[in-house]
């Protein structure tokens, strides 16, 4: 009798195991890899030759704004550009940049935003571990050749210079876009804002649950890459992860507000910063 009833015992909880089996998601996708979507947009021809070489462009940093290095948790060095005010406030913008690197034209824009936000500190971070590109191929192999373990560590070493109280707002534009939500994600509580520009959105909705702000995004609607289709997917998986997302849509090309893009439109990048602007006060608390 005693082996019926462990037949009986053992059958039922294989039957139940089955039912679970079947009704569990077995199936269903994890969501790509945002960050390399976006390397593999990178290598794609049409995107490659939709970007013009950047003007050129010579700047003289303004006397506040400073190389630097600082240490990351994979025992290395990172190095950014940091312009800090005579009398810091402890506030943070992580500036991050486009597929160029940080060249020039974000040194005068990180200058530019930190005169916009006096007491804030404003940091550029160096994705791309000093290399620079010139060309649009160039710009496409360094972006294939970005390790995301390591630019999640140069974020980390970032927030640990910033220091762990510190309320940190992220902003970046295109390979940055996506890199600024993604260091959004990594700040944590800390994190206090997060502007993208045209950038790759991250597709996994539990990833997005993690985020501790909200989100502005400025997008192009004739951006063929960044489109509007994946602009919608974006407002989809925010809504679905409880997150909130404000979304501008401007009748221009991706790059609209790079100022060294041959396609540059100022009076959309004029607008643009001003919503980023006024944003970036708000969820900093900054006045005026």
């Amino acid at each position: 009798m005693k082996y019926l009833f462990a037949f009986l015992a053992a059958w039922l909880l294989s039957a139940a195991a089955l039912r679970a089996q079947q009704s569990a998601p077995c199936c269903v996708k994890p969501a790509p890899d945002a960050m390399l979507a976006f390397a593999q947009l990178a290598a794609d021809p049409a995107f490659v030759s939709g970007h013009d070489a950047p003007l050129p462009f010579d700047y003289t940093p303004q006397a506040a704004g400073q190389t630097i290095s600082f240490a990351t948790p994979d025992s290395s060095t990172a190095y950014g550009y940091e312009v800090k005010p005579a009398q810091p406030n402890g506030k943070f913008l992580f500036v991050i940049h486009e597929w160029w690197g940080l060249n020039d034209y974000i040194k005068r824009e990180t200058d530019r935003l930190a005169a916009a936000m006096p007491g804030v500190t404003v940091l550029a971070i160096d994705l791309y571990d000093g290399k620079l590109a010139t060309t649009a191929p160039e710009a496409s192999r360094l972006v294939q050749t970005v390790d995301k373990t390591r630019a999640q560590n140069i974020v980390r070493g970032a927030l640990q210079h910033a220091g762990p109280k510190a309320p940190v707002a992220t902003l970046g534009w295109c390979f940055g876009g996506g890199w600024s939500l993604q260091a959004a994600m990594l700040a944590g509580k800390q994190a206090a804002g997060c502007v993208i520009y045209y950038g790759m959105p991250e597709k996994d909705v539990a990833k997005l649950r993690t985020l501790n702000t909200d989100v502005l995004g400025i997008f192009a609607t004739q951006d063929q890459s960044i489109s509007p289709a994946v602009v919608k997917q974006f407002q989809a998986d925010m809504k679905q992860a409880g997150k909130q997302l404000t979304v501008h849509n401007f009748e221009a090309a991706h790059a609209f507000a790079n100022p060294s893009n041959p396609k540059y439109d100022a009076a959309a990048a004029t607008k643009a910063n001003t919503l980023a602007l006024g944003y970036l006060k708000k969820q900093l608390k900054l006045k005026g």
